[in-house]
């Protein structure tokens, strides 16, 4: 008889599986004792209001004040925030991250006198500040990053007001986290054994790659009955969080909520349409890819549900995760012993939570805060695909490692465009370690294979998620109401679009908007293409050994937190994103390897 195989409770999962948030805070009673604590310490922020302009040093103790609250607060919400994520059903940790989401919205307003005051300061006197207190260089750059976005900010009662409600704003997000995590409810499917399972997200990522187009197509319809007998509630949720970002980038005199987003870090709007510009342009190559798999699948047609099983069989590449971290560090090799240390603290002292739990957030991610570990967090299944994520997380949290550890506070931290290039930048060495250690042609092209399909869902796809982004926030900063139907409408045309003539359109892909959590980031998603494209370059230097690349990566990169400008760490880096070369010589290295399995198969 088949048996229905079930998620583990929290309490069933090995310690040595799960992460280590001692390192945070040694028990509840702590953490309860520091959130006091910064409620405190916030609400006393408000003696440094209308002082800032008085005196270089004034400044300078105003600015420290404000970043030490933050610097506590940041321990205070990833603890909460993790424990939460762990079991999203255990009502504890869900009433802390609660709390914390409302304290975030108390020291916002508490804080909301900083930017206005050091905008009002004129820069003749922002000048002499500079000459009168020496200690404030430090915040220099800190300084330059507010002053430059001078036109955008409000009054100081203004900013008081919108940081206030930032709790309300942010509760469309949290009503999708916990219909989408907690409260959705799955249909069991068959694996490729017979055996009834749950199905998760971790669970369909699986078994859409599964050999048996049976198997793929049930797990497919499964999951998608279950959004869309929600999709309605997932468009209202979207909706609300649209109108956040239009609102917010309109009161702030931006003339979209893309602008807006991009001028966080800094980031030229050129880009973003660069982007979409170049990847239409190169659709040809995408297109082509499907018609190798429709030729080498057998099928008619190439359904949605096709897109992720291997084209070339499946050989023994399936790993534990210890099978991984060893196979993880080896690749990394190439980016030297000092790197490869950080890669074992991370590995080896329970800063991961590896196995899915019930209630356990899906997905995967690196976390943590200036003063914890770099944490992360995984839904491990024994596949390719799964060494690729944990060599992704890890990217992003050697990152944060070596920023936290070379930058002050003020700069411990980094932009979301330089964060992906990290993480994608180890995936493009993992695909060069196993070309060239993979000699057997069927392994070569099996992971050909995956690199295209990687390929394909981090430019191609997250470019298409970018344009449906700009078009949803386009629609409604145009009055047109965000429906279910609206917004399948749209999706499912542009699904066609990229993926061309010899794809299906199945009704389901048209609302697949209903479970990208990535939309409710306000611009997030195209930063996921962006990175990819520029790893490719980075990847490739430091792979072939080139003179300097591994310390031009690691000491200008990896290093620099938030002390510059993302555009101008990666020209240091040695990829000038603001030109197209880096996305040409992305499709170039995609058409080479695609050239390569076609001749191969």
């Amino acid at each position: 008889m088949s048996q229905i195989t079930k998620q583990p409770t929290r309490d069933q999962v090995p310690e040595e599986l799960t992460w280590d948030l001692t390192k945070i805070f040694a028990t509840d009673a702590d953490w309860e004792k520091a959130f006091a604590q910064v409620k405190a310490d916030s609400a006393a922020l408000k003696q440094y209001a209308g002082t800032l302009k008085g005196s270089g040093t004034a400044l300078l103790q105003g600015i420290q004040a404000v970043l030490s609250v933050l610097r506590v607060f940041e321990k205070v919400y990833v603890y909460a925030s993790m424990k939460s994520d762990q079991d999203t059903a255990n009502a504890h940790y869900q009433s802390y991250d609660a709390q914390v989401s409302a304290l975030a919205a108390t020291i916002s307003a508490d804080t909301a006198f900083m930017e206005p005051e050091i905008l009002a300061i004129p820069a003749d006197k922002l000048t002499q500040f500079f000459q009168d207190e020496p200690k404030l260089a430090d915040y220099r750059h800190f300084i330059d990053a507010i002053t430059v976005n001078r036109d955008h900010v409000l009054s100081a009662d203004q900013e008081e007001l919108l940081a206030g409600a930032q709790d309300a704003f942010s509760s469309s997000a949290q009503t999708f986290n916990v219909l989408n995590n907690s409260d959705l409810k799955f249909p069991t499917t068959t694996d490729e054994d017979g055996n009834q399972v749950q199905i998760t997200n971790g669970v369909y990522s699986t078994l859409l790659q599964s050999s048996k187009q049976s198997v793929r197509k049930q797990v497919f319809k499964g999951l998608y009955s279950a959004y869309g007998q929600y999709q309605h509630t997932f468009a209202s949720t979207l909706a609300g969080e649209i109108k956040v970002h239009n609102y917010s980038a309109k009161v702030r005199h931006y003339s979209s909520a893309r602008e807006a987003a991009l001028a966080q870090n800094h980031i030229p709007v050129s880009v973003y349409d660069t982007l979409i510009k170049e990847v239409n342009a190169h659709l040809p190559l995408l297109h082509r890819y499907v018609a190798l798999r429709k030729r080498l699948l057998k099928l008619d047609v190439v359904h949605m549900y096709d897109m992720y099983t291997p084209i070339t069989g499946t050989p023994q590449l399936s790993y534990t995760f210890a099978e991984a971290k060893k196979e993880a560090r080896q690749a990394l090799s190439v980016l030297g012993d000092d790197y490869l240390s950080h890669v074992d603290e991370i590995f080896n002292n329970r800063y991961i939570d590896v196995v899915e739990n019930k209630g356990k957030r899906s997905g995967a991610y690196s976390g943590g805060a200036y003063d914890t570990p770099p944490y992360e967090l995984l839904n491990w299944q024994n596949d390719l695909e799964n060494l690729y994520t944990l060599v992704h997380e890890t990217g992003h949290s050697v990152h944060s490692w070596y920023t936290r550890h070379n930058q002050p506070y003020q700069y411990g931290d980094y932009p979301i465009f330089v964060a992906e290039i990290a993480s994608t930048t180890n995936e493009n060495i993992l695909t060069n370690y196993l070309l060239k250690t993979q000699q057997d042609p069927a392994v070569r092209a099996y992971v050909l294979n995956h690199y295209l399909d990687g390929f394909k869902g981090t430019i191609f796809r997250q470019t298409q998620f970018a344009e449906f982004e700009q078009f949803i926030h386009d629609s409604q900063q145009n009055g047109q109401p965000l429906t279910a139907d609206h917004m399948s409408q749209f999706y499912g045309d542009l699904n066609a679009r990229y993926y061309g003539p010899d794809a299906a359109r199945d009704p389901e892909i048209a609302i697949e908007w209903t479970r990208i959590p990535h939309f409710y980031y306000n611009y997030y998603v195209y930063q996921y293409a962006t990175g990819f494209a520029a790893a490719a370059t980075l990847a490739e230097k430091i792979s072939s050994g080139q003179d300097g690349a591994v310390d031009a990566y690691i000491n200008n990169f990896l290093k620099s937190g938030s002390s510059r400008y993302a555009i101008d760490t990666m020209q240091r880096a040695g990829v000038d994103m603001a030109k197209k070369d880096y996305l040409e010589n992305a499709f170039a290295v995609f058409e080479k390897r695609l050239a390569e399995l076609e001749k191969l198969v």
